[in-house]
């Protein structure tokens, strides 16, 4: 480590953890008292496996990672981290780096490839920016659960009006194609609006989207569509006859949905 501190990394929570897993114990000291000295916990690990079996807590963190270690090797430990859907971001750290070696580990997913000895205010700035990163996934993590949450509190009728007010449809069609009154339909969409916490239809459909919602409907309304072609063939012609025949009765009722 070495380098004077020109300003301190911009962390927006001073819960933010660094992890630090690195053989060499004098290294461990140095980058714990450099973070110490900007207000950011550090923790430190000789080997691997206490720190893949430990619980993350649930806070803005990355790991600074030696690619050569005593035991499993860095890339191993990353394999290993995505194996158990561990996502803070990895800085790998090595004195014996190459660029075959850099190109291996960005690919896997690496946050950033550091060569010993490092400077202090470039690896301040790295860990500010993977922290910022990390903040970011936890925020679109917390906010997917509340809305999957929304969404779980619908009742299937709900569900099923939403999947359609967000494929375009309106409620005189929705209504035809549910077999349901009008009014229903408007009760049914009202009440799932308002436990989707949407203001608008733009805004439920922006959800509906992120819950792929709106992706699968399309398959159910495909389905819809070759039943009542098939319904209204057989209907049409005692279940034989010219299927083209009865195609223009088979839009008339489907031809919105």
């Amino acid at each position: 480590m070495s380098d004077a501190i020109s300003h301190r990394p911009a962390i927006s929570e001073s819960s933010a953890i660094v992890y630090v897993i690195d053989d060499d114990l004098p290294i461990c000291e140095a980058i714990e008292s450099l973070f110490r000295s900007v207000g950011i916990h550090a923790r430190t690990y000789s080997h691997a496996t206490a720190f893949l079996t430990g619980a993350l807590p649930d806070t803005p963190s990355c790991l600074l990672l030696d690619v050569r270690l005593k035991g499993p090797s860095g890339f191993v430990v990353q394999n290993l981290m995505r194996e158990r859907q561990i996502q803070i971001p990895i800085i790998f750290m090595t004195a014996h780096g190459d660029v075959a070696m850099s190109v291996k580990a960005m690919k896997a997913g690496a946050f950033d490839f550091l060569t010993k000895p490092v400077r202090d205010q470039e690896l301040l700035d790295v860990v500010a920016e993977a922290l910022k990163a990390d903040e970011k996934r936890l925020r679109f993590e917390r906010s997917m659960t509340a809305l999957k949450l929304q969404y779980d509190s619908l009742t299937p009728r709900q569900r099923e009006v939403m999947a359609l007010v967000v494929s375009g449809l309106m409620n005189k069609q929705i209504a035809s194609h549910m077999c349901l009154s009008e009014i229903t339909v408007k009760i049914y969409r009202r009440e799932a609006m308002k436990k989707m916490g949407a203001m608008t239809v733009a805004d439920l459909v922006r959800k509906a989207v992120q819950l792929g919602v709106r992706e699968s409907i399309q398959d159910e309304i495909a389905q819809h569509r070759s039943l009542t072609r098939e319904a209204v063939i057989w209907g049409t012609n005692g279940g034989f006859g010219d299927e083209a025949a009865a195609e223009a009765a088979v839009d008339s009722r489907v031809r919105h949905v």
